[in-house]
C-alpha cells in the first residue's frame, strides 16, 4: 500500500485523500519540464498538488494556478499548499478545465499536465482511481486540454505533458488539431535499451519549428540504483539523492 504521504526536500504530500498518488511519472514531468522565463504556471489535474508545488520550487517568482475537479484532492492539494513554503504563490481550483476557462485567466507562459491516458485498457474498481489514471467520460479529453493550452498560452508559451507512447501520438494529433507545434521531445526509457516507457513532450503555439529530441534513462547500469542523469534531475526533491 502507497505511504499516506511522501516527503521530498522542501515539501510534504499527504495523499490519503486522493486516488492518485505521488509517482515516478509525476516526479519527472515536474523536474524535467522546461520552466524557463516562467511567470504564470497552469498544473491542470494538479490531484495532490506535487507539480503545482514542483514548479513553485523550481521557478521562484512565478503564480502557480492549479485545477482539479476531484473536490476531495482539490482540498488535499490546498491543504499540501498552505503547508509548503510557497502558500503565497499557489492557487487550487476546485473546479473542472471548462469552467476555470470560463473565468477568462490570465494566459500562462507554461502549462502541465499528467492527463488520463489508460483509455482503452480496463478500468481500475475504484471509480476516482478509473478517472485519475483513465480517460473516462467524466475526464478531460486530449482534445480539451490542448484547446485550453492554445486558449490560454502566451505567444511564446509551452505545454508539458506526460504519456505513454501510443497515448502520446494521439495527442499530438489533438495539439496539432489546436494549433500547436510540437517543441521538444524527450523520451524516458527504464533502462538502457529498453522500451521507451514514458514520453515528456512540448507543444507551443504557432508553426512547427525546429524539434529538439534526448532520452532520459532511469536505472543505471546492470539495475544497481538511479543513473546518474536522474538523479542529477532530481536531487533538488528526493530525500536520498
Amino acid at each position: 500500500m502507497p505511504n499516506d504521504y511522501f516527503q521530498f526536500k522542501q515539501f510534504r504530500i499527504e495523499q490519503a485523500d486522493c486516488a492518485q498518488k505521488v509517482s515516478t511519472d509525476a516526479c519527472l514531468l515536474g523536474a524535467a519540464a522546461n520552466l524557463t522565463g516562467a511567470t504564470r504556471i497552469l498544473d491542470i489535474g494538479t490531484g495532490t498538488g506535487l507539480l503545482a508545488l514542483m514548479a513553485a520550487q523550481r521557478a521562484l517568482g512565478a503564480i502557480i494556478e492549479a485545477v482539479e475537479l476531484d473536490s476531495a484532492a482539490a482540498a488535499q492539494a490546498a491543504a499540501n499548499v498552505a503547508a509548503s513554503p510557497w502558500p503565497g504563490r499557489v492557487r487550487v481550483h476546485a473546479q473542472s478545465l471548462a469552467a476555470y476557462a470560463a473565468t477568462k485567466p490570465v494566459p500562462f507562459s507554461h502549462i502541465l499536465c499528467n492527463p488520463p491516458f489508460f483509455q482503452s485498457s480496463l478500468l481500475p474498481p475504484s471509480t476516482a482511481r478509473a478517472t485519475a489514471r483513465h480517460a473516462t467520460d467524466a475526464s478531460l479529453t486530449f482534445a480539451e486540454i490542448a484547446a485550453f493550452a492554445a486558449r490560454f498560452l502566451q505567444p511564446l508559451g509551452r505545454l508539458a505533458v506526460l504519456l505513454p507512447p501510443p497515448e502520446m501520438a494521439h495527442f499530438e494529433q489533438a495539439a496539432h488539431a489546436a494549433g500547436l507545434a510540437t517543441q521538444a521531445r524527450l523520451g524516458v526509457r527504464h533502462r538502457a535499451g529498453g522500451r521507451l516507457t514514458r514520453c515528456i513532450w512540448e507543444f507551443g503555439p504557432g508553426l512547427a519549428a525546429l524539434v529538439t529530441e534526448r532520452e532520459l534513462v532511469i536505472e543505471a547500469p546492470g539495475g544497481l540504483g538511479y543513473s546518474a542523469e536522474f538523479r542529477q534531475l532530481l536531487a533538488p526533491f528526493y530525500l536520498h539523492l
